[in-house]
């Protein structure tokens, strides 16, 4: 089986990457592993919490193939709730991005199913 990698990557306000991270993983986490991702890790650069500057915080999920990959958004476009946190967690963000990968050796595969 493949693996897709979803990254979100969020540049926080100054002083805000701890309340993010934390919120995340209590808000957002959840509802991200009822529509099938699973946390591989989040990363925050640079390595400290800065308080009057901002950081980069990347996460890092993992979907079971194509198929995980169609299950998450077929769960995740209507979800209300998804767009709700994202609404609210401006508070602490100034950009965000996500961005979907897999590994090279795997694209040929997941083009075809």
């Amino acid at each position: 089986m493949s693996t897709v990698y979803v990254i979100d990557t969020v540049v926080t306000k100054p002083g805000r990457a701890r309340e993010f991270v934390d919120a995340y993983l209590r808000d957002y986490a959840p509802g991200a592993r009822d529509r099938g991702m699973r946390l591989e890790r989040i990363v925050v650069s640079p390595p400290v919490w800065f308080p009057d500057a901002s950081n980069t915080v990347i996460a890092t999920w993992t979907l079971d193939g194509a198929h995980g990959w169609w299950e998450m958004t077929w769960r995740g476009r209507p979800d209300e709730s998804v767009r709700r946190w994202w609404t609210r967690a401006q508070e602490w963000i100034l950009e965000r991005s996500r961005a979907t990968a897999a590994a090279a050796d795997d694209v040929d595969g997941l083009n075809h199913v």
